[in-house]
């Protein structure tokens, strides 16, 4: 899944392909890559970033998600909101792919079921009401707000318990709103929330979160917890990015979200050598 941020602030290529044009290149870019899914998002998640209006995040996306679709580009809508992603299906993305796992809009399952798309939904545990002392809940969408690097939100008597346990949740009410468990890729949230030692248990335990029944997602391109790794900025760790590439392809994932769709495909390349070479 290749990263398409058509957002003025993202954490590592805010701005780069916020014009139509731009975005359309580099789109198609990333299919010719290698990508076999482009996914667009209007909405930075960056540390400290502020909501956008529904309405400015249709102005970036919908016009790329059109132009890509009549290119023949497969394409996933990266959205926490229902309308947006009503409106991204019915403009031919194949995809939604929601950060908040559905706790940011009450009406994005009834969407999902409605759509019938693929869904992605994220573990995430985004601020909740003030006064509310369950952030594990399901918080007033109205009241949704940024908080990855929140500490009191990063708190886990076992984070691959919790998040699996958190995802479960999820899933339950999933099907109560007629989603088709088929439909359903989660991702443990990497980032979101999380220490970098909450990161490395998660990928180090892919296989219980898998036990859930559906396929994973993993997002680690260029964030904070490689950072030891490329300490000279986000755009040096792609490197890293594709060795996690190559580990969660090893762990068996149905794919990875990487801003550089080369390097991963590389070393994806030579993860599959490696195994066709251990054939008998």
């Amino acid at each position: 899944m290749g990263i398409l941020n058509v957002t003025p602030d993202s954490f590592s290529d805010g701005g780069q392909f916020a014009s139509l044009e731009a975005a359309i290149a580099r789109g198609i870019q990333l299919r010719e890559q290698g990508a076999d899914l482009v996914d667009v998002g209007g909405e930075s998640t960056r540390p400290g970033a502020e909501r956008v209006p529904v309405e400015e995040e249709q102005a970036r996306v919908m016009p790329v998600i059109r132009e890509l679709v009549a290119a023949g580009v497969a394409v996933s809508v990266d959205t926490m909101n229902a309308e947006t992603a009503f409106a991204a299906a019915a403009a031919g993305a194949s995809v939604i792919n929601d950060v908040s796992g559905g706790l940011a809009d009450a009406g994005m399952y009834r969407v999902v079921a409605e759509t019938g798309l693929h869904y992605v939904a994220m573990h995430w545990r985004g601020s909740p009401p003030r006064g509310q002392s369950n952030p594990a809940g399901r918080p007033d969408p109205a009241a949704w707000a940024h908080a990855v690097d929140a500490s009191e939100l990063a708190t886990y008597d076992d984070v691959v318990a919790d998040v699996r346990n958190e995802l479960k949740a999820r899933l339950a009410e999933m099907i109560v709103w007629g989603i088709s468990p088929a439909k359903v890729i989660l991702d443990p949230g990497l980032g979101f929330a999380k220490t970098p030692e909450h990161n490395w248990q998660l990928l180090g335990h892919l296989s219980e979160l898998a036990t859930l029944g559906h396929p994973l997602l993993i997002g680690a391109s260029r964030k904070k917890f490689l950072a030891p790794f490329a300490p000279e900025g986000a755009a040096q760790r792609d490197e890293a990015t594709a060795v996690v590439s190559a580990l969660a392809a090893e762990a068996g994932v149905w794919a990875v979200r990487v801003h550089d769709v080369p390097s991963t495909l590389g070393a994806l390349g030579v993860w599959t050598a490696w195994q066709n070479g251990g054939r008998s």
